[in-house]
């Protein structure tokens, strides 16, 4: 670790959350009830469609909502009933919230002047945050003759400054263009590395939160879908919300039913062999699915029809109906299939999820994926 680092890396704390509720109203209640602990150094991705709740648990630790129950502890110590400023957590927003006739530089340094740190002592401190960042040659400039990246790399050198033990970020990527956000969840990812905080990241953005998270915290009407490592919930989703939610295309999800020995479609193909009696979602990725040759000697074969492509460059996406649904199916570049085509498919066991049908909860250990 260089000087750099050592000037602003701040001792991360763990977060925990137990019975925390948020409700403005008898009908309107966000967070119905919360348990979940964030450990020290994390980074964490709450993911989520609008509407989830993600913002609101996010404001609730920073202490700009108020709980309406339950308790919030950072590093051990109760804070649900403290003000921001004594949270020891520093926030980063979408809108960047700058002040716009301030410099770089006293963007940067206003929560030190306001605390009353010697002016030398802000300098220094400035001084680190900015070569990291690589703002040193900006300084002297206002928000308004910065780009947009450079701007956000502002909004979190004012918070990363204060040396927190938290930092909160709230969709800081959105107002970015696509390259932009590239090159900033890698800034982040190098940065989250560089100062050790404990970090709380909100987003709508699946790739983020694949790409930068220790863990993801999948909220769906205020509740915890999953909280796990990317690639386990890449993997073994706990419901068909997240199965749909993560992944570009999502997961194919089919209703099948079991007639003790086999799994079939509303059609009546065989999809899988299962001692399973009853109606059931099957899941199953679209870059799992073989199509023709790829798949001899991993029966059943399932007869689809083509009905349209997307080719990507690197690969292409099919969707093919097959019985009464739309599957989607992900090939290699260069794999030749004629528009409108019948398709033979397979679905290898190893790769089928299978899920309730009433609370389309994954069932552990039904099929090979689960």
């Amino acid at each position: 670790m260089n000087a750099i680092d050592m000037a602003i890396r701040a001792a991360a704390a763990d977060i925990t959350l137990s019975g925390v509720t948020k409700a403005y109203d008898a009908e309107a209640t966000v967070i119905p009830a919360m348990d979940v602990e964030l450990r020290a150094g994390e980074f964490t991705v709450v993911l989520g469609p609008s509407g989830c709740g993600k913002s609101t648990l996010l404001q609730m630790i920073a202490g700009l909502e108020r709980v309406s129950g339950g308790r919030i502890l950072i590093g051990g110590r109760e804070v649900q009933d403290l003000e921001p400023k004594h949270r020891g957590c520093a926030m980063v927003f979408q809108n960047y919230a700058l002040y716009p006739h301030m410099s770089v530089f006293d963007n940067i340094a206003y929560s030190l002047k306001v605390s009353g740190m010697a002016k030398a002592e802000r300098a220094e401190r400035v001084g680190a945050v900015a070569k990291m960042l690589g703002l040193a040659d900006y300084l002297s400039r206002k928000p308004g003759q910065l780009s947009g990246g450079q701007r956000q790399r502002v909004a979190i050198g004012r918070a990363i400054v204060r040396e927190p033990g938290v930092l909160l970020f709230d969709e800081p990527l959105s107002n970015l263009d696509a390259q932009l956000r590239h090159d900033m969840r890698v800034e982040l990812a190098e940065l989250h590395r560089r100062i050790g905080a404990t970090t709380v990241f909100v987003t709508h953005d699946q790739v983020e939160a694949m790409t930068l998270a220790d863990r993801i915290l999948i909220l769906n009407k205020g509740r915890i879908e999953q909280f796990d490592t990317p690639k386990a919930i890449y993997h073994h989703p706990a419901s068909v919300f997240v199965a749909k939610f993560i992944g570009a295309p999502p997961m194919n999800i089919l209703p099948v039913s079991g007639d003790g020995a086999m799994l079939r479609l509303a059609d009546g193909q065989v999809v899988a062999e299962a001692p399973l009696t009853g109606a059931y979602q099957l899941g199953i990725r679209p870059e799992d699915i073989l199509i023709g040759g790829q798949g001899v000697g991993q029966p059943p074969a399932l007869n689809a029809a083509l009905r349209f492509r997307e080719d990507l460059g690197s690969h292409a996406i099919l969707a093919a109906e097959l019985g009464e649904s739309l599957v989607r199916i992900a090939t290699p570049f260069g794999v030749e299939i004629s528009d409108h085509s019948q398709l033979t498919l397979h679905f290898p066991a190893s790769r089928l999820h299978l899920f309730d049908a009433a609370s389309g909860g994954a069932i552990p250990g039904a099929l090979g994926a689960n």
